[in-house]
């Protein structure tokens, strides 16, 4: 084996670039390997047999694999074989002539075949095709966090597809280093969120440092923020920093940014877009490596209209939204929530209860206007009231067990059904739904219902092959031009997945 290595240059959204070329041919290496070196692409492994790429494909990640004669295997026996180390990594075929490039490719795009590359190799069109490997690796990373999410942010309890299209939202963004804004109501958990991003993000290693813009007078909060120097007022016996320089290098999260007065949003907006601010009383401007995550339950784009908050400041901050559910819209989850709270608490070494499925069931249809805070203050509660204890729905409080809520039979196991919306389907699931829908008790508009349903199976259906709707429309099972007509009414295109 033969093998090289090409450190990434100036250009950095190259860096970790990692190719494997299995061809026989020394000079297809060293053709390839000189054009890759020039355009400083990244690093290049040659293997001449198919038994050095598996232990290599074993042994590493590789972002693209080249492959031509080998072993005196045809295309489609190479990419069985290379498909069954990784079912997944882009590959190129080279060629040595034109006739071979009228042979049939044993996959398509979809399936991360970019297509064959003629020797001698023409700079400018090898240069397009590591830009399709590149646009493929990134639709595919995209896809594993869509669909694997189930382990990504512990911290983030529940089963239900709201809190799964949460956790998407997190694992797409948490190593970006985008400013993100976080929406939902007070005690959904906002700041439960920041601090899971911050713990997934490239900023692990500093600071998290929080600040709840509503809890500090409008005339104290600069200096919370940007410290001060000696004598800036009265009452500054000496020099202090502010949670930005506390936050150096690390995130700065801002809760109920919406309370935050006009002229302190004018000083943020300012560090937002120069990365420069003074301490009061101050003159040295200092620097700031920060990244800004904001919280609020309040509809910030009413507060525009009503020249509450700056349209200037919202876009800043609003890079990157997530949108917290209320727990009224994910009652299947309170089962988990209550148990996730019970061990938090026994942890704490405090008297904790066992819920029952009937107080289970009671909860599940109360309207929750506190969230998750009000669930952790009740589930704490019972374990005072009711410690070492199981606790049936009769025993609730009479807001959480009204009168006129009547228990059904209930299994030792129950859990309440998850809710309508649906989670993604992976494409081999997507033809098996083995739970049988269930309806509601005061019934549902079975038209809306199952247009609802059509939509989201076309989106899922697009996204799982990456919007070419004809390989869409077969894993539905309908017309090419049947599928088109759908995503017209539902206002669906390529574009949107």
């Amino acid at each position: 084996m033969v093998r090289d290595g090409l450190k990434p240059g100036g250009r950095e959204a190259s860096a970790g670039n990692r190719a494997l070329l299995i061809d026989a041919q020394e000079v297809h290496a060293q053709s390839l390997l000189s054009i890759l070196g020039f355009i400083e692409w990244g690093e290049l492994e040659w293997v001449s047999t198919m038994e050095e790429a598996a232990a290599r494909m074993q042994e590493e990640s590789f972002s693209l694999l080249f492959t031509g004669a080998c072993d005196g295997l045809d295309r489609d026996e190479l990419y069985r074989q290379l498909r069954q180390e990784d079912e997944s990594v882009p590959l190129l075929f080279l060629i040595d002539g034109v006739d071979e490039a009228d042979e049939s490719l044993p996959g398509t795009l979809a399936d991360g075949v970019l297509g064959t590359l003629a020797m001698p190799i023409k700079q400018t069109q090898l240069i397009t095709q590591l830009e399709q490997a590149a646009a493929y690796n990134k639709r595919r990373k995209n896809r594993a966090a869509r669909r694997d999410v189930s382990g990504l942010f512990p911290e983030m309890i529940g089963n239900s597809a709201a809190m799964n299209r949460v956790r998407q939202l997190m694992a797409q963004v948490a190593d970006s280093g985008a400013n993100v804004l976080i929406l939902g109501e007070s005690g959904t958990g906002k700041e439960v969120v920041a601090q899971s991003l911050h713990r997934h993000s490239r900023r692990k290693g500093n600071a998290f440092v929080p600040i709840n813009c509503g809890a500090i007078p409008a005339d104290l909060l600069e200096s919370e923020l940007f410290g001060h120097e000696k004598g800036a007022f009265t009452g500054a016996i000496s020099s202090r920093k502010g949670r930005f320089e506390l936050a150096e290098g690390g995130t700065i999260f801002l809760d109920e940014i919406g309370d935050m007065s006009l002229p302190m949003q004018v000083k943020l907006l300012r560090v937002l877009q120069e990365r420069i601010f003074e301490r009061v009383g101050g003159v040295k401007s200092i620097q700031s490596n920060v990244r800004v995550m904001a919280a609020t339950h309040r509809n910030l784009e009413n507060n525009i209209e009503e020249g509450k908050f700056r349209e200037d400041l919202y876009y800043r901050l609003n890079v990157f939204p997530i949108e917290l559910p209320p727990l009224r819209e994910r009652q299947g989850d309170i089962g988990v929530l209550v148990d996730s709270i019970s061990v938090r608490l026994e942890a704490e070494g405090r008297p904790i209860s066992k819920v029952m499925p009937s107080a289970i069931y009671a909860l599940s249809q109360y309207h929750w206007p506190g969230n998750v805070r009000e669930l952790y203050n009740l589930v704490e509660r019972l374990g005072i009231l009711f410690p070492e204890e199981e606790v049936e729905a009769l025993d609730l409080p009479e807001r959480y067990f009204p009168d006129d809520l009547d228990l059904p039979e209930l299994e030792d196991d129950y859990a309440p059904e998850p809710e309508a919306d649906l989670p993604l389907i992976p494409a081999e699931e997507a033809n098996s739904f083995e739970q049988e829908p269930i309806l509601p008790s005061d019934g549902l508009d079975l038209k809306s219902y199952l247009s609802s349903l059509e939509e989201d199976l076309i989106r899922q259906a697009l996204i799982e092959c990456d919007g070419v709707v004809a390989q869409a429309a077969k894993l539905l099972n309908v017309r090419r031009t049947t599928l088109v007509e759908k995503m017209k009414k539902y206002d669906l295109s390529r574009k949107d997945v």
